[in-house]
């Protein structure tokens, strides 16, 4: 069973949006888009905590875990190895926190401002974004990058977001920086 936490600790996220119900959606999307489609069909118990606060929040958190003093629009905590988390899910026939995801209020709806698209479909976006790297893909390089990008695209596209990293927009998740 998925199970998916998720917290409106600071930030004005809108009150009419079902951040929980979006928050599960995406996780769920990522899980089965990355190949984890055992644990989204109930076959393995896995939990995905997400945080919604503000810039300050993850400004804090960015400075205290990477060592960059400003906000971002998404972070990612993994509990696990990449290379244990297949075995851990599979195997440990317990409820496995994979990771813990924030995402800063201020950042993402200007972010759905520039790249002209809802603030739920780049939230969706970036927690799509945060899971993947809770499961250990990256963009550090080129060609990882490439390949996460196009993952995200087919993961978005199987919730009917258009592709984020069009040639139109600019790029909104970029951690690179």
């Amino acid at each position: 069973m998925l199970d998916v936490d998720c917290d409106i600790v600071a930030g004005e996220w809108d009150p009419q949006q079902d951040w929980p119900a979006l928050a599960e959606r995406a996780v769920a999307a990522a899980l089965a888009g990355a190949g984890y489609g055992d644990v989204v069909a109930g076959k393995a118990d896995v939990e995905v905590s997400i945080r919604l606060g503000d810039d300050e929040e993850v400004r804090r958190l960015n400075r205290d875990y990477r060592g960059m003093d400003k906000p971002t629009n998404v972070l990612a905590f993994p509990m696990h190895a990449p290379a244990d988390i297949p075995r851990i899910i599979r195997s440990s026939g317990l409820d496995v926190l994979i990771g813990d995801i924030a995402l800063a209020a201020e950042t993402v709806v200007a972010q759905a401002e520039t790249r002209q698209v809802s603030v739920a479909d780049h939230a969706t976006h970036l927690i799509v974004h945060g899971t993947l790297h809770l499961l250990g893909h990256d963009h550090g390089d080129d060609a990882s990058a490439e390949e996460m990008e196009a993952l995200e695209t087919r993961i978005l596209a199987s919730l009917g977001i258009a592709d984020p990293y069009r040639a139109d927009v600019s790029h909104a998740v970029d951690e690179r920086q």
